[in-house]
């Protein structure tokens, strides 16, 4: 009976089309939870089965299209996702992340008149290839997020500029005590108990036994008990393995001293900075020098200088939103280094156009205009939009935008995690595509 029943059905349409409901939006366990939990006992692999039975919704060609990788397997494998950006609903998910095949879906509907993405090249020479007649849009996000890791950049190389160096200082660096001769310093388990074998082998020399008579009272080897009789002082004895042996950490240390006098009191952080510069080692052995030789040193006097994370902060926000202290720090900062007073000039007349729809980016990214140029990092910024100058302009001048395709990405997230390694291409793609 039409509407009610299908032939072989076990189910009526009514109750068939409540489980499909249910499988979409919890999939396999927690939507057999659910079903029994209204007095329908049905297995997960039931309401799996049931999802990827139903038909695909009717292919429509969207004018206006956001495209948008995803993970599958995050590093390894990765998918595309198709929004129609007018109506903010999916239109479609791809295997892969190719230029081929995009390119593909692209040639089968050529009523697509603007396509929102991200600069990667993939996409690009996707779009390119198959829908030349589509104006292809930047998304903005992607460019202020890439100007603000340039800007961060920028200002970590310049970090000396934050807060001049005290000439106080510098004094205390001269006047500060030379390094300890001994390499282990007192309160180290191995210099503590060479000290206390040192004294009971003298003290027992002392009240007349034998070096033979020492060595079995102590359970020591013969000529163990030699040289401790030998050394007139423990420190002789502090030779071999433990004694000024050449690291691979040695050719760091001067700018890890540097850093810390800076402020950067932080050891995970001097690993990555060190890491970034050649270091081959582990984060152990940078954490176990900081905390034996520079928890010690004197911290520069006066208030610790803002971290460049901060700085950028700083820059990147609309000055009319900074705190009042904010604004003063910045001012400090920025009168203290041409350089980077150049840098925030060239950020504020970039979110001008960004914000004011007023591209394209080459007259705010001008790197002849100013007396001073901008450090490496935002040059290499500025030259990446001229690859792609067409799109970075309409991003800059149009009103459109990835933002939904980004939330359809989160969601893809949610849906790969109900379903967890059950989460194949063609059960995720009917998830995303028929349950919206």
């Amino acid at each position: 009976m039409p509407g009610l029943t299908r032939r072989f059905g076990r189910r009526t349409e009514r109750l068939r089309l409540t489980l499909v409901s249910v499988g979409l939006a919890l999939a396999g366990r927690a939507g057999a939870r659910m079903s029994d939990a209204f007095g329908v006992r049905v297995g997960r692999n039931t309401l799996l089965r049931l999802i990827t039975s139903l038909p695909d919704p009717p292919a429509a060609t969207p004018r206006v299209v956001g495209v948008d990788e995803y993970a599958q397997r995050k590093g390894r494998i990765y998918g595309t996702v198709l929004v129609d950006v007018e109506t903010r609903r999916p239109v479609d998910l791809l295997p892969n992340r190719e230029a081929d095949t995009l390119a593909a879906w692209l040639s089968e509907r050529p009523g697509i008149e603007i396509i929102c993405r991200d600069r990667a090249r993939f996409y690009a020479e996707g779009a390119t290839r198959c829908a030349p007649q589509a104006l292809q849009v930047a998304d903005r996000w992607h460019l202020w997020h890439n100007l603000g890791e340039a800007a961060e950049k920028c200002v970590f190389r310049h970090r000396a500029c934050l807060r001049p160096a005290p000439a106080l200082l510098e004094e205390l660096q001269r006047t500060s005590e030379p390094p300890a001769s001994s390499p282990w310093p007192t309160g180290h388990r191995f210099a503590e108990r060479t000290r206390a074998k040192h004294a009971t082998v003298h003290a027992l020399l002392a009240v007349g036994h034998s070096k033979r008579s020492i060595a079995r009272q102590l359970g020591m080897g013969f000529s163990t008990v030699l040289r401790f009789a030998h050394a007139a002082e423990p420190e002789q004895l502090f030779t071999g393995q433990w004694q000024s042996r050449p690291t691979k950490l040695d050719a760091f240390k001067p700018y890890l001293d540097e850093r810390w006098q800076e402020g950067c009191t932080n050891a995970w952080k001097l690993w990555e900075e060190i890491k970034e510069q050649g270091y081959p080692d582990g984060y152990g052995n940078v954490r176990a020098y900081v905390s034996r030789n520079l928890r010690g040193k004197p911290q520069p006097v006066g208030p610790r200088p803002p971290s460049a994370r901060a700085v950028t902060r700083w820059i990147l926000t609309r000055p009319e939103a900074l705190t009042e202290r904010d604004r003063i720090q910045l001012k400090d900062v920025l009168a203290n280094c041409p350089e980077l007073d150049t840098l925030a000039g060239h950020v504020r007349s970039f979110a001008h156009m960004l914000t004011q729809l007023q591209g394209p980016p080459a007259a705010g990214m001008d790197r002849s205009s100013d007396h001073h140029r901008p450090a490496e990092p935002p040059q290499r910024f500025a030259r990446h939009p001229e690859r792609d100058l067409d799109a970075v302009s309409a991003g800059l001048s149009q009103p459109w935008n990835s933002g939904v395709v980004e939330g359809h990405v989160n969601r893809i997230k949610v849906l790969k995690r109900q379903m967890f390694g059950r989460a194949g291409f063609e059960l995720l793609r009917k998830r995303v595509l028929l349950y919206s």
